[in-house]
C-alpha cells in the first residue's frame, strides 16, 4: 500500500478547499473587469472581497475535517481525547 493510497478522503477534501480558495482569487482573467458593479462598486472590489468570506468558511470547513479525522485517529489507537494537554490536572 503507497502512502497516497492511504491518505484519508477528509484530507484530500481540506486540501482541494484550500487549494481553490488560494488559486480562485490569483485567476486574474476571472475579475478583470468593471461590470457587473454592485451598489457601485466595481465587479473587481466586491468578487474580490467575497473571496475574502469564501475563503474564511472554506478554511472553518477544513479545519472541521481535519480536526474530526484527528479525533478518529487518536481513539482508533487508544490515545486520550485531548485531556493530556501541560498543565492540565484533573
Amino acid at each position: 500500500m503507497s502512502k497516497l493510497s492511504a491518505v484519508r478522503p477528509a484530507y484530500w477534501i481540506a486540501g482541494v478547499l484550500l487549494v481553490l480558495s488560494v488559486v480562485v482569487p490569483l485567476l486574474v482573467s476571472t475579475y478583470a473587469k468593471d461590470e457587473p458593479r454592485l451598489w457601485g462598486f466595481p465587479f473587481f472590489y466586491w468578487y474580490q472581497l467575497l473571496w475574502v468570506f469564501i475563503s474564511a468558511i472554506t478554511v472553518s470547513i477544513s479545519y472541521q475535517l481535519v480536526m474530526r479525522e484527528e479525533r478518529k485517529r487518536r481513539a482508533s489507537q487508544g490515545l486520550d481525547g485531548g485531556s493530556s494537554v501541560k498543565g492540565d490536572q484533573r
